[in-house]
């Protein structure tokens, strides 16, 4: 039961943070979802230094369900992503769309492998 207790706060807390993060950025006139992009790439950079923890030290602790599925999990948007993917396409930003998606894919794998890397350092 504490586990589902660690991913309810953790859930919340990063979903607070995406939100904060989406209004911060709304305010630009950018066709391209900054909001987004950048939430999703921190929450791959806070995950990767969890994964690097684990990995270190082969343990999983109850931080990981706190941080991994809770706080990573409310505070990465990929339905957001995919829906924002979509709105650019049938606005015919081919372009920015395929950008988009490439360059999030591609920041995600490198940020979980700083992630790993710089935690790794300490």
């Amino acid at each position: 039961m504490q586990n589902w207790i660690y991913v309810f706060i953790g859930g919340g807390l990063g979903s607070m943070l995406r939100y904060g993060i989406g209004l911060y950025f709304s305010s630009t006139n950018s066709a391209f979802p900054i909001g987004t992009f950048i939430a999703n790439f921190f929450a791959c950079f806070i995950l990767g230094i969890l994964m690097g923890f684990e990995l270190k030290n082969n343990i999983q602790t109850s931080s990981s369900v706190f941080f991994a599925t809770g706080f990573c999990g409310g505070f990465s948007t990929f339905s957001t992503f995919s829906n924002e993917s979509l709105k650019l396409f049938e606005n015919q930003q081919y372009g920015l769309g395929l950008l988009y998606i490439g360059s999030s894919v591609i920041l995600g794998l490198i940020a979980i492998y700083l992630g790993i890397k710089l935690y790794n350092t300490f």
